[in-house]
């Protein structure tokens, strides 16, 4: 397997004060992101599509660490900085949630900690699921924005949920080869800024950060290995071996947005129902990008949830 690297013109810039460090595991280099005064409780933040750590987490990544948290937030692969392995199985939720903890065991490993805290947003979240089911050893906790329990979500796409269905039509269309990522890359990537701009509140992205990424997305060679998270879904089991119950051990809050367009907001009390401790932060009037026009409220809750379970 040959990893495909990109330039450094094809990762957002960070924030001013943040620094961009390259991690490898499992065989691909992921380009991170980090703040925050070494030393700190470690929190790694997983962003999800189409974004990148730097245009997910912009308004978490200098928040948390002036806060005086050590924050890691990789690119994950197939976007921005990092490698983009070229296959579809390349992008199996297990490789994808090996690399999440190669990220937080360098982040405890740099803190002197025997485990860090574990964010994730929209495939970040399920990245995030994923490695709490399989790994819950390496987590002091778990925050989950806009994502539902793996098993949760597969349900309400198998087993007759017809509004959902509907809200997730976008990954019947995923599943074919080639042609959607060249459709999306027309216009210069505007068509995927278009789509955040119409499923966010007005305002929630700057007209200079969207320009700058979809610089990023009018390349079709970058959006397929961003699609391929989702053609690789078929690959996946509904739970991981590791867990057939589908419990989550780890400490757990989940932050919805309910006006969310691609996930009811029913999904969110039915995953925290599948964690041993678990609560649930709903806010009515934010959409599927909370972190975005919600910053204050969850940072605070971020930074709220990890210090209770500092490890």
């Amino acid at each position: 397997m040959t990893a495909e690297r990109l330039s450094s013109r094809s990762a957002p810039s960070p924030p001013d004060g943040v620094e961009r460090l390259d991690l490898t595991g499992c065989g691909v280099r992921l380009s991170c992101l980090r703040a925050g005064p070494v030393g700190g409780p470690p929190v790694v933040l997983l962003h999800g599509f189409p974004e990148s750590a730097a245009l997910g987490w912009r308004r978490q990544i200098p928040a948390l660490g002036a806060a005086g948290f050590r924050v890691w937030a990789p690119d994950q692969r197939g976007y921005a900085g990092s490698d983009r392995p070229p296959r579809v199985r390349d992008y199996h939720i297990e490789l994808l949630a090996a690399d999440a903890r190669e990220v937080l065991a360098a982040a405890a490993r740099e803190a002197g900690r025997p485990r860090a805290h574990l964010v994730g947003h929209d495939w970040g979240g399920a990245v995030a699921w994923w490695t709490a089911l399989v790994a819950p050893q390496g987590l002091a906790s778990l925050t989950i924005l806009n994502c539902p329990h793996p098993r949760v979500f597969r349900r309400a796409l198998a087993f007759g949920s017809p509004r959902q269905m509907l809200r997730s039509w976008y990954i019947a269309w995923f599943q074919l080869p080639w042609l959607p990522e060249q459709l999306a890359a027309l216009r210069g990537g505007e068509a995927i800024a278009r789509g955040l701009r119409q499923t966010s509140r007005p305002g929630t992205f700057g007209e200079a950060e969207l320009a700058e990424a979809a610089r990023i997305w009018s390349r079709p060679d970058v959006l397929r290995t961003m699609i391929h998270w989702y053609r690789a879904l078929r690959l996946a089991p509904a739970t991981p071996a590791a867990a057939p119950d589908g419990r989550v051990r780890v400490p757990t809050r989940v932050i919805w947005g309910a006006r969310d367009a691609f996930i009811g907001r029913e999904f969110a009390a039915a995953s925290v129902a599948l964690c041993d401790t678990g609560e649930l932060r709903l806010i009515d009037d934010a959409t599927h990008w909370v972190a975005q026009e919600e910053p204050e409220r969850v940072n605070a809750w971020i930074a709220e949830w990890v210090s209770a379970h500092a490890s």
